[in-house]
């Protein structure tokens, strides 16, 4: 463990990340060349149309998309697709969103995939339609979304469908996608923290996904304040349009050609609604350098390196008076291997949410995962820690029922 880190300095105590990549607590280890390309950027200025269009040449490259863009986090990404899927090439109703009168707004979503996430497609102005049930947790057998009530939904005032990509989401997204492309209109994925692997990143779009919205911030380890946003050339223009800065004289403005192209739009754009969202060039070069090396990563190692850490972690803490553990299955939402803990408080003296709490007290402060405490469970993902990290979160978690 380090003596002290710059939060330290500052006098705030820093956190042994035994959770995953949670924004929370700083989303992940930035890769270190990432960093290295950060500060070189930091040392020149560049105009950020030609470097969004170096990224979007790298993203459609990766993803097999027609065009990619760089915004300031996944939720970014997803509020900007969907105002580029309400707005279009639309001048107009760029500069009135998230006023929406007039066109149409509607973004309809299986009832089982609304998160807290989806407020960033509400945020572009957006009307959530919420269709399906919850039925298929009574056990009868019915699915909680049949397709046909997808398409029973979109009409008129349609601007999306959106699908959150999870091994438990339904219909399969490319029935979605037929469905939606056959009623016109185009599908947003939020496949946020679905990589590894990097198959991912070309599986969506190859299913038919018009945007797929990925953080780029957990795994790729780029700078936490990027997000990813493939898809068709179309909509990235239009979120190019409505994100870039465009206080600009019309004589002379000359973005690059290759994001947005001035005779189409017919003028220039006020700043648009993705103005607040903006990214300077040294998390647009970060973002870069972390992408071209997380493709290019051995994560069969890698995933490896997590199991192993995981599996010791769950040896030395089933040993703890009280606590019982396991891995996640391969079915898992996680990317990594993750050790539940079970905690028996009866044997152990404490509950599981005193042991979460009690961590996240400590200095340095230890955050494992606390998703599933009503069950009485905690868990350790290895994602984010170091060999020295893992034995220190096992000392301080055992030392909870001491």
């Amino acid at each position: 463990m380090p003596p002290e880190t710059i939060y330290e300095e500052l006098g705030v105590p820093h956190v042994v990340n035994a959770t995953g990549t949670k924004t929370r607590i700083g989303g992940s280890r930035i890769r270190p060349e990432a960093v290295d390309a950060m500060a070189r950027a930091s040392e020149a200025f560049v105009r950020l149309s030609d470097l969004q269009a170096r990224a979007s040449e790298l993203i459609a490259d990766v993803t097999g998309a027609d065009a990619g863009y760089v915004a300031s986090g996944a939720a970014s990404a997803l509020a900007l697709g969907a105002a580029a899927c309400i707005a279009g090439d639309d001048l107009g109703a760029m500069a009135r969103l998230p006023d929406t009168e007039g066109v149409a707004d509607e973004i309809v979503m299986a009832r089982t995939h609304r998160t807290g996430y989806d407020h960033a497609l509400r945020a572009a102005g957006a009307t959530v339609v919420d269709v399906g049930t919850n039925d298929k947790h009574l056990g009868t057998g019915s699915r909680n979304v049949e397709p046909w009530e997808i398409e029973d939904a979109i009409g008129e005032d349609t601007a999306a469908v959106a699908y959150v990509e999870k091994s438990y989401t339904e219909p399969p997204l490319d029935v979605v996608c037929d469905i939606a492309h056959d009623n016109g209109v185009p599908v947003i994925v939020d496949a946020a923290a679905e990589l590894p692997p990097t198959s991912n990143l070309s599986a969506f779009v190859d299913a038919g996904a018009d945007l797929v919205a990925f953080s780029g911030g957990k795994a790729v380890r780029g700078p936490q304040t990027t997000g990813i946003l493939a898809g068709r050339e179309e909509l990235v223009e239009s979120v190019a349009a409505q994100h870039l800065d465009m206080h600009a004289a019309e004589q002379v403005w000359e973005p690059a050609r290759e994001l947005v192209d001035p005779e189409e739009l017919g003028g220039v754009p006020r700043q648009g609604i993705g103005r607040p969202m903006k990214v300077g060039k040294e998390e647009l070069v970060g973002l870069i350098r972390a992408l071209e090396l997380f493709v290019e990563e051995d994560h069969d190692a890698l995933t490896e390196e997590w199991r192993e850490r995981a599996e010791r972690i769950s040896a030395d803490l089933d040993s703890v008076a009280g606590f019982d553990t396991s891995l996640t299955a391969d079915d898992k939402t996680a990317v990594a291997p993750e050790v539940i803990v079970s905690v028996d408080p009866d044997v152990a003296g404490v509950s599981a949410a005193d042991v979460v709490g009690g961590l996240r007290r400590e200095e340095p402060r230890v955050f494992v995962g606390a998703d599933a405490l009503p069950a009485g469970e905690f868990t350790v993902n290895p994602m984010c820690l170091t060999d020295a990290e893992a034995d220190y979160a096992v000392e301080r978690i055992a030392a909870q029922v001491e």
